[in-house]
């Protein structure tokens, strides 16, 4: 992944000019940042193998060593290339995209044409965001401010641990700054600050945070705040593309408690308030989320427990349209509560090694809609209802000889309940009036993979998974017409879920030393075929009502993710390069957007450091290729053409923590349309960013 290798290669530049050290080889290892620094600090080599330690230190692992499609972005990567939007670092990841809608700031992930509803399970601070909403938009968005996003970790396909509760395509987790970001070199305080610059109505934006640790460590605290207000920015061609501004605040809490060696409690909580106009109406979103988690770790090889309670709250108003004419108005408060719990034992069985992660999670929210005009007709389009999903999970690594064998074991299951009223002539034959939906349904889901060590340098390896993904609150339950009246729309309480099958090749390939002494190589390949039954799409039902259905048959995805990094210290490049082949049915605008992933994206990083590597000189190349936007109900939608974008960027890093950056986004004023994209409130147009000049100044100390 080009995004993932320009930050990593970033951080480890920074660590070895502050260590004033040149990279040296070393096997890959998770070392954290706290055990990089110490070395530094002793003069020793600190080296960082082309990998991000996430440090929630959750166990996420490095992906060049994992046999499995997962990709992470750091705090580099983000200040480089994601100031602006987290999208920009996702799509830089191989098998992985984002709507962008240039008007909702909200974020919709997309994992190999997999897109809304719960397909991706996307999260923050591993507190799974629910939040939808059906209307001529991507059928879901997580909402959090990019300058305190720290790290984006992307796990593609089955996931057979926490978090892979109903996720039928992958996971992402946005992970926010913590105690750990803050502080450095073992101080007992500091703080962060950043002041950012930016052309094209970008304007200033401002983020400060600062933590304390106690004495001997057995308590921190940290805080941070944020706010931005860019305007309507201007496209390529010079046209001002409305309603692109927004006024975002926004902030968090986090403490970490440790009343004994082995016991660890943190909290946190983040909170976001957004002012923007999208889909014909000036909205306010609030979006908060509140955490909770404990880590008991005693001298045990088979002890190590996980638990992790949460709670989120999303709430969307509709305050006034843009224009003049009708006002239908909006309410959406999505209130969720969850928890997951597990246990890590490591035990050996003779000559095999085995290490053992099981557990249970379950998530459930109340999704309460309604107009703000007339809260009489309800939320028409959008119901109100609750939801259920959870699992019993584990997930097992036998190791022999040069052998990996990982067997992981779901059983998943969901419940949905609600009130909801039936038209006459209806599509899904339901009789007219009040009627009550009580659903429920599990399902077993396996995964096995088998990887090879052969060499130290290479890995291959080979999975079988499936997935489910459960019909949600909005599709069952759909209702109302379009508003200002015109298409009908009706429930479906008798949707299936959707099942995803499918086999993945890959390798990883990891050398030192290639050409240079103390250079690093890395790839990692792979190849995914999945067929997905019972795909839910807009459809027409009896009479010619619109609603959900379940599409016949069988729908098959297959593709070829590659991401590459090379850095020899005194200059690095990467590469991530997507195929992807689908026959999905198509989705409809306004009733789940088109997410077709584009047939190909190549993404080129590539840069050198000068002045005992404090100064880092580099650019991008991204290439989106053509997108389809399919056949809708009422007609093709409009493909996206392939488009080409070149970045610039520049920084340099000073002793005393301060940290200047220079971004070009769009160097050559390319006037193009984002793929996966779409405006709503604006006459048609080239909506693209044109060219941006970004400065930065980030302070830690």
């Amino acid at each position: 992944m080009a995004g993932t290798a320009a930050a990593l290669l970033a951080t480890f530049a920074a660590t070895a000019a502050r260590a004033q050290t040149a990279p040296a080889p070393a096997a890959d290892r998770t070392e954290t940042d706290e055990e990089l620094k110490k070395k530094a600090a002793k003069g020793e080599t600190a080296f960082l193998a082309p990998i991000v330690v996430t440090s929630d230190r959750d166990g996420w692992k490095n992906p060049f060593t994992t046999p499995a499609p997962i990709s992470t972005a750091g705090e580099d990567e983000i200040q480089l290339f994601g100031q602006r939007n987290i999208g920009n670092v996702l799509r830089a990841m191989p098998g992985t995209f984002s709507r962008d809608s240039i008007q909702n700031p909200g974020l919709s992930v997309n994992i190999r044409g997999f897109e809304g509803s719960g397909r991706v399970n996307a999260m923050i601070d591993g507190v799974r965001q629910n939040f939808r909403f059906t209307g001529h938009e991507a059928q879901g968005f997580v909402y959090v401010d990019p300058a305190l996003v720290a790290g984006v970790d992307v796990q593609r396909g089955a996931v057979s641990t926490a978090g892979g509760a109903g996720a039928l395509a992958g996971t992402a987790n946005m992970r926010t700054i913590g105690i750990d970001d803050i502080l450095k070199d073992g101080k007992n305080w500091g703080a962060l600050a950043t002041l950012t610059w930016g052309s094209n109505d970008v304007g200033f934006s401002e983020m400060a945070a600062g933590a304390l640790r106690s004495t001997g460590g057995g308590a921190a605290i940290a805080g941070a705040i944020s706010y931005s207000n860019p305007g309507d920015y201007q496209n390529g061609d010079g046209i001002t593309v409305p309603y692109t501004g927004q006024n975002l605040l926004s902030g968090l809490v986090k403490g970490e408690f440790k009343p004994t060696d082995d016991l660890t409690v943190n909290l946190g909580a983040v909170l976001y308030d957004n002012d923007f106009s999208a889909n014909s109406y000036n909205q306010n979103v609030k979006s908060n989320t509140y955490s909770a988690g404990v880590n008991w770790d005693p001298d045990s090889e088979l002890v190590n427990v996980r638990a992790h309670l949460y709670y989120s709250d999303v709430k969307m108003d509709y305050d006034s349209p843009i224009t003049t004419g009708s006002y239908a108005g909006r309410h959406i408060d999505d209130q969720g509560i969850g928890f997951d719990i597990s246990n890590t034992s490591n035990f050996d069985l003779g000559a095999v090694r085995a290490s053992a992660i099981y557990g249970f999670e379950y998530f459930h929210d109340t999704v309460d809609t309604y107009n703000t005009v007339n809260p009489t007709i309800g939320g028409g389009v959008n119901p109100s209802g609750k939801s259920g999903i959870g699992g019993v999970f584990s997930e097992t690594t036998f190791s022999y000889n040069i052998v990996d064998v990982i067997a992981g074991l779901r059983y998943d299951f969901y419940t949905l309940d609600g009130a909801f009223v039936a038209q006459p002539g209806n599509g899904a034959g339901l009789p007219a009036g009040n009627n009550e939906l009580d659903q429920s349904e599990g399902r077993v889901n396996p995964r096995l993979t088998v990887a090879l060590n052969p060499y130290e340098w290479l890995q291959p390896y080979v999975t079988y998974a499936e997935t489910f993904r459960a019909p949600t609150i909005n599709e069952t339950m759909l209702g109302g017409s379009h508003p200002g009246g015109g298409i009908g729309m009706g429930p479906n309480p008798f949707l299936d879920p959707e099942i995803l099958k499918g086999w993945e090749v890959g390798a990883n390939i990891r050398k030192n030393g290639l050409l240079t002494e103390g250079d690093i190589f890395r790839i990692k390949a792979n190849y995914f075929y999945q067929n997905i039954e019972n795909y839910i799409t807009a459809g027409l039902g009896q009479g010619g009502s619109v609603m959900f259905v379940n599409n016949p048959g069988t729908s098959t995805v297959q593709g070829f993710e590659l991401e590459t990094a090379y850095d020899a210290g005194f200059a690095f490049g990467s590469i991530a390069y997507t195929y992807t082949n689908t026959d999905l049915p198509s989705q409809t605008n306004g009733l789940g957007a088109s997410s077709y992933m584009p047939d190909n994206v190549f993404t080129l990083t590539g840069g050198a450091r000068f002045l005992e590597q404090r100064l880092t000189i580099g650019g991008r190349v991204n290439y989106v290729g053509e997108t389809q936007g399919g056949e809708a109900l009422f007609g093709p939608q409009a493909d996206w053409a392939a488009y080409t974008l070149v970045d610039a960027f520049a920084n340099y890093k000073f002793d005393n923590g301060l940290d200047l950056s220079a971004n070009i986004t769009n160097l050559f004023d390319k006037a193009y349309t984002p793929a996966l994209s779409n405006i709503a409130s604006a006459p048609a147009m080239d909506t693209g960013r044109g060219r941006t000049f970004l400065l930065t100044a980030k302070m830690q100390f």
